[in-house]
């Protein structure tokens, strides 16, 4: 038994009838389409075949850290952060012989940056303490077995520290455990997100404040010449030149001569506002940094309440439990290097 076609099932077989046949009879008209939604992952989620790869002389790391470093300076919000989080930890740092608050400094950053901090400990010729000095995290990589770390920069000598002097703290991974991972990988998409609104405002700007356009021009008027000149002078209307006036006779033209006919109106197409907005919340949200501790601004009337208070916060769930872990180089070492301060806030006023 056949079944009838519904009324909008042969109304799109006439649509596409009548396509063929004004293709057929018009072989200069064509078609084209952009390019289908991008996957934000692929058939796997990335963090699914993470793995350290051994390359007989070090582990690799499970992804680029060169590629997260690029990402440090994507987005003032995700940078800031880091920043902020650094310095309040150094700020109640207490320097020891054996450690500067420099060394300290970067030793804090390549931790809250890469999920990976070491330290090395520089020894005298009778194989005592002479202090730590920090490796960047960015160049050192682990050795096979363990123990031994290399330090790897592209188009220097690879340096292989002597085994058993540097201490490594690593925020721990659900993946792998060669290599720690930093707590703000999840918001990493937004900061991409924001770095690419800020991108396009930029293009947008220095290109005279106006999107892309068709410039119709009348037959008329349409000999090389006049073409040229047009062109040159839109191409220079860029930059520079975007603020100045034009001039354009067309003899013989008339109004629609020349017209100029925009895509679309920026200002209402990118959202580049609620962009910000949104990649600030996920960003500050992925480093759990209160947003008044930021310097952000509540929007309308709204208020984000006691500063203090949400530094007091901050401080008792997010500083106190990374001071704890950066005290493995104590327990590494045998004696108490690290040593903090009580955060100001949290001191009881007599």
């Amino acid at each position: 038994m056949s079944r009838r076609k519904s009324p909008r099932g042969r109304q799109y077989a006439r649509e596409q009838a009548d396509l063929a046949d004004a293709l057929k009879s018009a072989p200069g008209l064509s078609a084209f389409t952009f390019d289908g939604p991008w996957p934000v992952t692929g058939a796997h989620d990335l963090l699914d075949s993470m793995y350290c790869a051994d390359n007989g002389r070090y582990y690799e790391t499970p992804i680029s850290w060169y590629g997260l470093a690029r990402q440090f300076g994507y987005a003032s919000w995700h940078q800031s952060a880091l920043f902020f989080k650094r310095n309040v930890l150094a700020g109640c740092f207490i320097p020891h012989k054996l450690l500067s608050r420099q060394a300290f400094s970067s030793f804090a950053l390549d931790w809250f940056v890469f999920g990976n901090a070491y330290l090395e400990m520089r020894r005298n010729r009778l194989h005592g303490p002479i202090g730590f000095r920090n490796s960047l995290a960015k160049y050192t990589r682990r050795g096979s077995d363990l123990d031994t770390y290399w330090f790897i920069q592209s188009g220097l000598t690879d340096h292989q520290f002597e085994t058993g002097s540097v201490c490594h703290v690593l925020n721990p991974d659900i993946h792998q455990e060669i290599y720690g991972m930093p707590e703000y990988f999840a918001g990493l998409l937004s900061a991409n997100l924001a770095h690419s609104a800020d991108k396009f405002r930029k293009l947008y700007y220095d290109n005279g404040s106006h999107a892309g356009c068709i410039v119709y021009v009348n037959s008329a008027m349409a000999d090389q010449e006049s073409i040229d000149s047009l062109k040159k002078t839109l191409t220079d209307t860029r930059r520079g030149g975007a603020f100045k006036n034009v001039l354009l006779h067309a003899p013989g033209g008339g109004k629609d001569s020349v017209q100029i006919l925009p895509f679309s109106q920026i200002s209402a197409k990118d959202e580049f506002v609620g962009v910000k907005s949104s990649t600030r919340d996920d960003m500050l949200a992925a480093h759990r940094v209160p947003p008044q501790l930021m310097g952000a601004i509540p929007e309308g009337n709204g208020s984000f309440g006691d500063v203090e208070k949400a530094a007091r916060v901050f401080a008792v769930n997010e500083l106190t439990p990374v001071m704890e872990a950066m005290k493995h180089v104590n327990d590494w070492l045998g004696e108490e290097v690290i040593r903090f301060n009580p955060y100001a806030l949290l001191e009881i006023p007599k």
